[in-house]
């Protein structure tokens, strides 16, 4: 193996992820104020809910689909009795289905966030940055799910260089490679005969886990299990009687009229 093969499949793994260990710490030990998703809903809502959903249960789909196929080492499969067929048809099926998902969640929050004049002027480049790179991984993942094989299989067009022929399995290569780096016994010879589209997935993903810990991605560790037993919040009107009528109008099925807010005089 090369210089720049060891580079990239020793170094760079293990840089991104000293990165994401010792970012997180760093990060919860001296910036805990700003260890927050800093939601935009008050600026645009309607494209952030569309947006959120999809890409949320997408990249959680796709999350488990990932332990699936590079975790589980294939003989855990073969030892259950599930055959490589089932383990093709539903890692197309259902990596296609969370893949699409994704992507189309996370198109929607970068056209939000660079269309919406409002969002675009109070957010940071971190965020600029994270969400396009985000683009990047999931829809390359999507291409390494779907997209080589019908360029290559069913299309029988050019390509196989770069996308790799539709047999080709990343378990026995990706599967074996990563496991290693967290044995300490990295093999990068593993990776030779991986398609250039896989490695290019996984070198952005790195670059991913690298910035992680840097930007808005680390309200992923900051689970409310609080909210399921809080108690409701009140909130009371400043004019009750104006608040019970409109609330009357609503059970009725009228529309109430709204509140002209005052307006300040510059």
């Amino acid at each position: 193996m090369s210089l720049l093969d060891n580079f990239l499949w020793v170094i760079w793994p293990y840089l991104a992820m000293a990165s994401f260990v010792i970012g997180h710490v760093f990060r919860y030990r001296w910036d805990q104020f700003g260890w927050t998703s800093e939601s935009s809903e008050l600026l645009e809502k309607r494209m952030l809910v569309w947006g959120s959903i999809l890409f949320h249960w997408g990249i959680i789909l796709a999350f488990f689909g990932h332990v699936m196929g590079i975790i589980i080492p294939i003989q855990f499969y073969h030892a259950i009795g599930f055959k490589d067929p089932w383990y093709e048809l539903l890692s197309l099926w259902a990596g296609t289905i969370a893949g699409a998902a994704a992507l189309i969640g996370i198109l929607i929050i970068n056209i939000r966030r660079w269309f919406v004049r409002r969002l675009r002027t109070h957010t940071e480049n971190m965020k600029f940055a994270i969400d396009a790179l985000l683009l990047i991984v999931i829809a390359i993942g999507l291409i390494v799910t779907l997209g080589y094989r019908i360029w290559v299989g069913l299309l029988n067009m050019p390509g196989g260089a770069f996308f790799g022929q539709p047999e080709f399995d990343y378990r026995p290569t990706i599967g074996p490679w990563f496991r290693s780096l967290f044995s300490f016994a990295p093999d990068p010879n593993l990776m030779a005969p991986v398609p250039p589209v896989f490695k290019i997935h996984i070198l952005f993903a790195f670059l991913l886990f690298f910035l992680w810990p840097y930007s808005h991605l680390v309200h992923v560790w900051s689970v409310p299990l609080g909210y399921l037993r809080r108690s409701y919040i009140q909130y009371r009107s400043s004019n009750p009687r104006l608040s019970l009528a409109r609330d009357r109008m609503r059970r009725e099925g009228k529309k109430p009229p709204k509140v002209e807010r005052a307006r300040r005089v510059e």
